[in-house]
């Protein structure tokens, strides 16, 4: 079963931007999420993965907190893009090569993966490196 394309783009903006769907769901809870977790992985965490799994692990890394906003995050067509480019932490040690990202729930931990997509091309992480997802990054409402 599919969704419609209105309704894909309402679900978009509803997890990226905090935009109600009327009279489906809002986000007037007590203490909704005002970011999202953006992570990076050395493989493809799966539909069945977490935020941890295949997490990037060199030294200093860290997810990277993204406001759940407009200014956040652009979203056209069943698409979501970062509104500006998302720089990690610079490597301190250690070297991965970077596959995904994902996004998620929690600044650290398991928490609960809302997306994940591939880095096109890899980004190789050594000593000094700091990665960086752009505007060209994209995640596809399907």
């Amino acid at each position: 079963m599919s969704k419609g394309d209105s309704f894909e783009n309402s679900l978009l903006k509803m997890i990226f931007q905090a935009t109600a769907i009327a009279n489906l769901c809002d986000n007037a809870s007590s203490s909704p999420l005002t970011n999202l977790f953006v992570a990076l992985h050395k493989g493809d965490p799966g539909e069945a993965g977490v935020m941890t799994t295949s997490e990037s692990d060199y030294g200093a890394y860290a997810r990277v907190a993204v406001a759940r906003t407009t200014v956040g995050w652009t979203i056209a067509t069943n698409t979501v893009t970062p509104a500006a480019t998302i720089s990690f932490p610079a490597s301190t040690s250690g070297t991965n090569t970077i596959t995904h990202f994902s996004i998620g729930s929690v600044t650290t931990g398991a928490g609960v993966l809302f997306y994940s997509g591939t880095v096109t091309p890899n980004i190789v992480v050594t000593s000094g490196v700091t990665p960086q997802l752009t505007t060209a990054s994209t995640v596809t409402e399907d």
